[in-house]
């Protein structure tokens, strides 16, 4: 098998092709860059095994994979939050009822440059930096220098579990740097030693630094045991009951190799 990534400035697209094979089907995926590279690994595993379906990743973000879903450009859409209940009203108009699968848990993760001495934080100063309340690291403990806030736009799933999670009813500050992906606040953070930005435990790295929130550490151990404050479920929708290729497709990402997947990209899987 060979695998191809083609990629664009508007999205990050995963497209895994079989040489010299004719397909008998084929699989499409939009949504989520949390999830997406959860299922780049699955994918390619899959099709090494059902070399007659193709499978066609997009990463646009939770928002446009649900609406590209609706609109019938993609038989499932990976999301890191639930469906809001105007998607879910917006569904029922189109005459569709769609199918939830949760394929993973993860973590978000504020995350600093190596190079600042903040290690820990509350989520309280977490919500005040992103509100804009507190602006300087020396007000929790660090350097005398002003905070940069790195975000998620609001297509993203990321963005609105954040949202809930931390930050309630208040409002991100309007100076906050919005980012269309994970892999994009790891940049903008890597690149600024003042910055702070939040990512799905799968990208953490030695690039980021991630901080203690509530006196726990970031991890995937902790996303499991629930006493990480900022976790959520990742999802795959389907537009009806899955079956057929897409079926296929599922049930080997919920089946212990397909968890195995999960696991390996830093995520928690559902299976031990």
């Amino acid at each position: 098998m060979r695998t191809k990534f083609l990629k664009s400035s508007a999205a990050v697209i995963a497209a895994f092709a079989i040489a010299g094979t004719a397909y008998a089907g084929s699989v499409s995926l939009n949504g989520s860059t949390t999830v997406l590279p959860v299922m780049q690994q699955v994918s390619e595993a899959f099709m090494q095994q059902h070399k007659d379906i193709t499978v066609t990743i997009s990463g646009t973000g939770s928002g446009n994979g649900i609406k590209a879903l609706r609109d019938s450009m993609t038989d499932v859409a990976m999301s890191s939050r639930d469906l809001k209940a105007k998607e879910v009203a917006d569904f029922e108009k189109h005459g569709i009822k769609p199918v939830r699968i949760t394929v993973a848990l993860d973590a978000i993760i504020p995350v600093v440059s190596p190079k600042n001495s903040v290690t820990k934080l509350t989520l309280e100063q977490v919500r005040d930096i992103y509100a804009g309340t507190i602006r300087n690291w020396k007000e929790v403990g660090g350097a005398d220098s002003p905070i940069v806030v790195v975000g998620r736009d609001s297509s993203s799933g990321t963005f609105e579990c954040w949202q809930e999670l931390v930050m309630g009813k208040t409002r991100v500050s309007p100076r906050a740097l919005l980012q269309s992906s994970n892999g994009g606040v790891v940049q903008a953070v890597t690149s600024n030693a003042n910055a702070i930005g939040y990512i799905g435990v799968g990208y953490l790295d030695k690039q980021v630094k991630g901080v203690e929130v509530n006196g726990v550490k970031p991890s995937a151990e902790t996303a499991k045991d629930r006493s990480w404050p900022i976790s959520r479920d990742l999802y795959l929708f389907t537009a009806k009951a899955p079956e057929g290729d897409v079926k296929t497709l599922i049930d080997y990402t919920l089946s212990a190799e397909g968890q195995a997947f999960v696991q390996k990209s830093g995520f928690v899987p559902l299976t031990k």
